[in-house]
């Protein structure tokens, strides 16, 4: 058994090189070039990845992956499974099989249910962003978020060598019940992204030929901004997972019921507590983790409509080494002008990008 202890992470299959897999690659590498990563995907992602330098070996099949000391699962929740079902069996000692899937229990019970050798460590990083591929991975996607661990893992014996591999990308770990973790995300993760999208078709509806979203402003953009997620990510989440989210829409429900109940009886200190106690509560959220999103920081410009202006903007911004996450034309009133949303990683970043703006010329506002 003290030999177990020793024993090194060295080689590392990923099997999914979208957002999470792509990001989980790159980190390695970034933090530790010894790693020797391979992964399996579609060809032409792999011939990405591997001329980024971000593996060193593309997989012919899954089966490959057995070659491995750990091996993530990136997958998409139902092939994920599938893929374990698959590798399971025909796992060595000391081997250690992982997921990032956002529903833990399902996993625990195939592994109760199938192992014979080796280990399973279930995990969920909680970081993301909008927009999934390998296109959008990057290598401090990790970076001080909470990557939960499946707390039947707490004690195996190579359990340290894992999460140190984890500490080095920059997350923060936390150990939970897998059963637990799916009535939690439930609430925290999966119902937000549901209610992000009733929010924005409720409010598509039209009244004669005005549109409600011409004019929403940066709240209702911030609140709706994961309603621009793939459903085929969410589509077996929510399925495995159904069981809770409908718990976690039903207690949302009540709450919003209650508050409607409140406005109809002009009960203003109802609602008053309510906010209150809605505040206390955001407060208690921590400050300094990432979320399932990483937040945006957004400047708008003000600017005339001239031709060259958005290339002057962006290669000012570029040359002092800023790096846009997203921009977007919110209005253009030909001859007049418009405003450009621009946003940013870090509050540091946007403040900077502010200060050369305004040297430009140009009116911001924050």
């Amino acid at each position: 058994m003290a030999g177990i202890y020793n024993l090194e992470i060295k080689k590392i299959s990923i099997l999914g090189l979208g957002l999470i897999g792509g990001s989980l690659a790159k980190a390695f590498k970034r933090v530790n070039n010894n790693f020797f990563i391979s992964a399996y995907d579609r060809q032409e992602i792999l011939n990405l990845a591997l001329d980024d330098k971000v593996i060193d070996e593309k997989l012919n099949n899954i089966e490959d992956s057995l070659k491995s000391d750990l091996i993530f699962l990136c997958f998409p929740v139902e092939t994920s499974i599938e893929t374990f079902k698959k590798l399971v069996p025909y796992l060595k000692e000391n081997q250690i099989i992982s997921d990032v899937c956002s529903v833990k229990e399902i996993f625990q019970h195939l592994w109760n249910e199938n192992h014979k050798a080796g280990y399973y460590i279930g995990g969920h990083p909680m970081a993301g962003k909008e927009k999934s591929g390998y296109e959008n991975s990057e290598s401090t996607l990790f970076e001080n978020c909470v990557y939960i661990l499946n707390d039947t893992a707490k004690e195996l014996p190579l359990i340290q060598k894992f999460t140190d591999l984890i500490h080095q990308i920059g997350a923060r770990i936390t150990f939970l019940n897998p059963k637990v973790h799916d009535i939690i995300v439930a609430a925290v993760s999966h119902l937000p992204q549901l209610v992000s999208v009733s929010l924005i078709n409720s409010a598509v509806l039209k009244d004669s030929d005005i549109n409600f979203l011409d004019y929403a402003a940066g709240g209702f953009r911030d609140m709706t901004r994961i309603a621009a997620s793939d459903f085929n990510m969410w589509e077996s989440i929510i399925k495995l997972n159904s069981k809770n989210i409908l718990q976690a829409i039903d207690n949302f429900i009540f709450d919003l019921e209650e508050t409607k109940k409140s406005i109809l009886k002009n009960d203003f200190k109802k609602l008053e507590k309510k906010f209150e106690s809605a505040r206390s509560k955001r407060d208690e959220i921590p400050k300094n983790t990432k979320g399932f999103l990483s937040p945006l920081f957004d400047i708008f410009v003000f600017v005339k409509d001239e031709p060259g202006v958005l290339s002057k903007i962006t290669t000012a911004l570029f040359h002092s080494g800023l790096n846009i996450k997203d921009i977007e034309l919110l209005k253009i009133r030909e001859g007049t002008g418009g405003t450009f949303r621009i946003s940013f990683d870090s509050k540091e970043a946007a403040d900077k990008a502010k200060g050369i703006i305004e040297n430009l010329g140009f009116t911001t506002k924050i």
